[in-house]
């Protein structure tokens, strides 16, 4: 099998030298080329050809945002991973590449105790993106550990579930890789009258989270917000969970309101969406409605389970349209989605669900009290 060829991208030498030390012990990756700058970059690509470019931000003479434009139009079918600082200034320029056509980005460490440490943080993000941009076997992902597995499922057939049991109430979406631009794409669909309140879990970092749901408002018709603790969850309201944080929904004074906390990762995530899907199954139960678009690992898995054996409904992006079919594909394998569909139908297929279900349980006009 060929390797899969890198080009890493940095102004800073040592970052540079960084990263290619991060691949030495990769036996299927190779550091094909280096460069100091964009311009250098792009002259570089034809002579490489490198499948995957790690790209970062800020350089002289051509910065990152440049170089992505120029590759974004020459070499298309190269994959760019953009390598970001954990800084307002980092996370807009990133939130930009991504809008930019970037595939994912990963961030430089920060506040890490040694050299080993801040490798290691690096690798288990930046390895598993490389292979899986660069044609490894990543998606769908490895299946949890025997311990924790999900027991595997035959997928409804037609003419079995037809819809939940009862009204949705909620909409709880789950995403990673890919999903900032799946949210972009989907979200101004929703109409400004949308019944139920609508929870997210997208994998990001402090900081990134509160300038994506920032951006996501001025795009949208509904209220898009981060997610903090005692926040009334209610109809026409977007919460993104805070990077860093796990964030639930649970019984208040006032109704159903968020918290936040930071328990320990699960799925190597915080804030993780099996933590978000199990709080929101155990308030609203059959009247959830989980969707699950484009991600690595298998992070709601096991809440798609909770939603499913509760008598809610699960809708799942299609392989074709994902940029990794991790988190979405271990959910159809496991039997639990009730649709798999691209992401320019999940919109209409989850307007037409919380509407159904909540037509069907109205009081029909001439019936007796």
């Amino acid at each position: 099998m060929s390797k899969i060829r890198v080009l890493i991208v940095d102004d800073t030498v040592v970052v540079r030298q960084f990263v290619s030390k991060i691949f030495e012990s990769e036996p299927d990756i190779e550091v094909v080329g280096t460069a100091a700058n964009g311009r250098i970059a792009i002259a570089k690509i034809p002579q490489v050809n490198p499948d995957v470019v790690i790209l970062d931000v800020e350089m002289p003479e051509m910065d990152g945002l440049e170089a992505l434009k120029v590759m974004q139009r020459d070499y298309p079918s190269v994959r760019v991973i953009m390598f970001s600082t954990i800084t307002e200034r980092g996370a807009t320029a990133t939130l930009d590449a991504l809008a930019l056509g970037a595939s994912t980005y990963v961030t430089k460490p920060t506040n890490s105790s040694s050299l080993t440490d801040a490798m290691d943080a690096v690798r288990g993000e930046l390895v598993p993106k490389v292979r899986a941009f660069g044609g490894g076997t990543t998606t769908p992902a490895s299946p949890p550990s025997p311990a924790s597995a999900v027991t595997p499922r035959i997928r409804p057939p037609e003419g079995g579930r037809t819809g939940p049991r009862g009204p949705i109430e909620v909409v709880a979406i789950g995403t990673s890789t890919g999903g900032p631009n799946a949210l972009h794409k989907i979200l101004p669909l929703i109409r400004s009258d949308f019944p139920v309140p609508i929870v997210i879990v997208q994998h990001m970092p402090p900081l990134f989270t509160k300038l994506f749901a920032d951006r996501l408002a001025t795009e949208t018709q509904l209220d898009v917000r981060e997610g903090a603790p005692g926040e009334i969850v209610r109809p026409g309201t977007v919460w993104i969970a805070p990077g860093g944080y796990h964030m639930v929904v649970q019984h208040s004074r006032y109704g159903v309101s968020l918290n936040t906390n930071q328990d320990t990762p699960e799925n190597s995530c915080r804030p993780a969406v099996d933590v978000l899907f199990r709080s929101v199954v155990n308030i609203y139960g059959s009247g959830t409605l989980g969707v699950v678009l484009t991600g690595m690992g298998h992070d709601g898995l096991r809440g798609c389970e909770q939603i499913h054996d509760a008598g809610g409904w699960v809708l799942a992006q299609d392989e074709e349209t994902s940029v990794v079919w991790g988190m979405p594909g271990s959910v159809v394998q496991a039997g639990l989605a009730d649709r798999v569909l691209p992401l320019s139908q999940m919109i209409p297929e989850m307007d037409a669900v919380v509407w159904r279900s909540r037509e069907a349980s109205s009081p029909k006009k001439g019936a007796l009290a």
